[in-house]
C-alpha cells in the first residue's frame, strides 16, 4: 500500500513538472511545446509573403539553381611575338665604279636577299648638243644641209647611226647648257629657226632595290650609299 502510494506521488509530481514547463502544450489553445518551437523556428525572424511573391521568391530560385556554373579560368593566351616592318629601299644614280665599291661593301652585311641590281639612263647631262630634229630620210636631211648653208652655216653635220638621233643635224656639242643656248641664239639671228637645244646623258647609272629589309638593315645601307655623289636614295614599293 505504501509502495502504491509512492510512485502515484511520483508520477503526479512528474505530470504536474512537465505540464508546468509547457512539455504537454496548452490544451485550450492548440498548442504543442511553444517553447521549442519558438527556440527552433526563430519566430521574430520570419516574414509572411503571399501567394503571388512566394511564387516569385520559388521561380528566382528556380532560375540561379539551374544557372551553370561558372566555368573555371581559362588559361591566358599567349602573346604574339611582334615582327619586325620589313620596308624596300632603292639606292640609284650611282656611277658604275662606285657600284663595284658598294657591292664588296655589301657583301659584308650578310643581306637575307640579293638586292635587283639594274641599269638606267643618267639623270644628268654631261654635255648639251645644239641640233636640228632628225629628218625622215636621208634626202630630206642633205635638204635641210642645204638649207643652213644658203644661210651661211657652214659648222654643221648630218648624224647617221643608228640611235633615236639618226638623221638628225648637229650644230655644235657644248659642256654647259648656257654656251648652247648662245649658240642657238646666234643661229635663229641668221635664220636658222628649227634648232633646238638637248642634254646629253652621260652614260648608264647603277640602281638597286632592296627588298624585305627590316629599318635597322634599311639604315645602314642608306649611311654607305651616303658616301657616293650623286646618289640617290628612297623608299620604294
Amino acid at each position: 500500500m505504501l509502495k502504491f502510494a509512492f510512485w502515484a506521488l511520483l508520477a503526479v509530481n512528474v505530470v504536474w513538472f512537465a505540464a508546468s514547463q509547457g512539455y504537454l502544450g496548452n490544451v485550450a489553445s492548440d498548442e504543442h511545446e511553444p517553447a521549442r518551437l519558438q527556440n527552433q523556428l526563430g519566430a521574430e525572424k520570419m516574414i509572411v509573403l503571399s501567394a503571388q511573391e512566394a511564387q516569385e521568391t520559388l521561380a528566382a530560385a528556380t532560375v540561379v539553381a539551374e544557372a551553370p556554373a561558372p566555368a573555371p579560368d581559362a588559361p591566358p593566351e599567349p602573346k604574339p611575338v611582334p615582327v619586325a616592318a620589313l620596308v624596300c629601299t632603292e639606292v640609284s644614280n650611282l656611277r658604275e665604279a662606285d657600284a663595284r665599291r658598294l657591292d664588296a661593301r655589301l657583301a659584308k652585311l650578310d643581306l637575307a636577299t640579293r638586292p635587283v641590281r639594274r641599269e638606267v639612263a643618267a639623270t644628268d647631262f654631261s654635255s648639251y648638243i645644239v641640233f636640228i630634229p632628225p629628218q625622215p630620210t636621208k634626202e630630206a636631211a642633205d635638204r635641210k644641209a642645204a638649207e643652213l648653208k644658203a644661210l651661211d652655216v657652214t659648222n654643221f653635220f648630218i648624224m647617221n647611226a643608228d640611235s633615236p638621233m639618226k638623221w638628225a643635224i648637229s650644230l655644235g656639242v657644248f659642256k654647259s647648257e648656257a654656251a648652247a643656248q648662245t649658240q642657238l641664239a646666234a643661229l635663229v639671228k641668221q635664220g636658222v629657226h628649227s634648232a633646238k637645244v638637248a642634254g646629253r646623258s652621260s652614260g648608264t647609272r647603277i640602281a638597286y632595290q632592296f627588298r624585305g629589309i627590316d629599318a635597322a638593315t634599311s639604315a645602314r645601307i642608306e649611311r654607305i650609299a651616303a658616301t657616293y655623289d650623286g646618289q640617290a636614295t628612297r623608299a620604294c614599293r
